[in-house]
């Protein structure tokens, strides 16, 4: 089984303010199909409000300067062609096309 991060990035979503609330149920919908399915790991939206920084080996910070935003979802799946059909689904519930990553796999993790 391995890992895979589906997610988009904030400007891909352009929604108005009436599809909003459609696109939150759909959404969540996905999410509840993958976790009846058993493939939910872990999902949710960065906070864009709370500025990120870079955490250095002594503790000091830094503004971060690299761009992360928008939703993320990470299914364990047998299967690239199951994690492109969970990808999908969620593309369908969010409205807005998802990027597909697999993690590489870790003996320690």
């Amino acid at each position: 089984m391995d890992h895979y991060l589906i997610s988009f990035p904030s400007a891909t979503m352009r929604l108005t303010e009436e599809e909003f609330p459609e696109v939150v149920r759909t959404s969540h919908e996905a999410i509840e199909d993958a976790k009846a399915a058993g493939v939910y790991v872990f999902a949710g939206g960065l906070d864009e409000s709370t500025a990120p920084v870079l955490v250095h080996p002594d503790g000091s910070q830094e503004p971060s300067s690299n761009q992360l935003d928008g939703g993320f979802c990470v299914v364990r799946v047998a299967s690239r062609e199951e994690a492109e059909h969970w990808a999908a689904r969620i593309a369908a519930g969010c409205r807005t096309p998802q990027e597909l990553r697999m993690f590489m796999y870790d003996p320690a993790s």
